[in-house]
């Protein structure tokens, strides 16, 4: 578990002093261009919704390697969430995450309000086609709709040359690479690798919500996965098969509810008959009361 650091104890103040001073944190979007010039220096994004974890730690330290300058944004954003009860009960803990960025030597913070992004009179909206249409898009409508806008305007407002997201949004990562072909926005899309945790578990924000039971339930997901992923080393391809092994295998505890499960290619998502090279098997399962996604990418054998 990660630790929980409070910026206002003697101990923060003494470790991230000389970093906290290096940090600079804007909420106005005219403050954040004047303060990012990206004529000075290569700058990777960070997008998030808070409550920060190694995942998102790990797409911050990839960004920190590759580019001279990084900007993490923090913004729950309500147009990606189609139950208000889920966007009620999202967690958030900004005194933490803030003491987490000093501590990784960020440089730039982007803490915009909801007005900031989405001002009165506010009425466009990017639809992403097809491939936001699937899996997710079934289950949750509109949800990518709302993540395209809100990831195009904070890629307007930042500027940066590259923006990280992780493999374990392997849907929303295809939405984002489409809508910056399609738009010809001038920004790499990194997508950097799952991190779970000790137990196998993919690291979600919403993994809070999971008790005991619910979480020994939980580790059925990526067991599932990755034993279809070493019969697929085995030879398997047919589809029906693997994604079978996968559903057995979560429903063999009562507490998960499968809502899909899917045999695609990972770029449009579209359902294979045979598994191939690239091909990505995804899952949606809600454990308990919360929901959680995860996906493995079959690799050359």
């Amino acid at each position: 578990m990660m630790k929980k650091v409070s910026i206002s104890s003697p101990a923060f103040c003494q470790m991230c002093l000389s970093s906290w001073e290096q940090m600079e944190i804007f909420r106005d979007v005219a403050e954040l261009r004047e303060g990012i010039d990206r004529s000075k220096f290569s700058l990777g994004l960070v997008p998030t919704m808070g409550f920060l974890h190694h995942g998102h730690l790990s797409l911050i330290r990839t960004s920190k390697e590759q580019n001279k300058k990084t900007v993490v944004s923090i913004f729950v954003n309500p147009t990606q969430f189609n139950n208000s009860e889920d966007l009620d009960t999202y967690p958030r803990d900004l005194e933490s995450d803030i003491a987490l960025l000093v501590e990784e030597g960020v440089d730039f913070l982007f803490l915009p309000n909801t007005i900031q992004i989405y001002p009165e009179g506010f009425e466009t909206e990017i639809n992403t086609g097809s491939v936001g249409e699937r899996l997710e898009g079934v289950h949750r409508p509109g949800h990518f709709n709302g993540v395209s806008t809100v990831v195009c305007k904070l890629l307007n407002m930042c500027a940066p040359e590259k923006v990280y997201f992780g493999q374990k949004d392997a849907q929303q990562c295809s939405v984002v690479m489409n809508m910056v072909r399609d738009l010809n926005i001038d920004v790499e899309v990194v997508v950097c690798p799952t991190v779970r945790d000790s137990d196998g578990l993919a690291l979600s924000s919403r993994n809070i919500h999971l008790s005991e039971k619910e979480r020994e339930s939980a580790l059925l997901i990526n067991r599932a996965l990755y034993h279809a992923l070493n019969e697929w080393d085995k030879g398997q391809s047919d589809a029906a098969v693997l994604k079978n092994t996968v559903e057995q295998k979560i429903l063999s505890n009562s507490l998960n509810k499968l809502e899909y499960i899917s045999l695609a290619n990972e770029m449009d998502f579209i359902e294979q008959a045979q598994a191939m090279p690239g091909s990505i098997i995804s899952v949606a399962v809600v454990v308990g009361k919360t929901r959680l996604i995860d996906n493995v990418v079959l690799k050359w054998r």
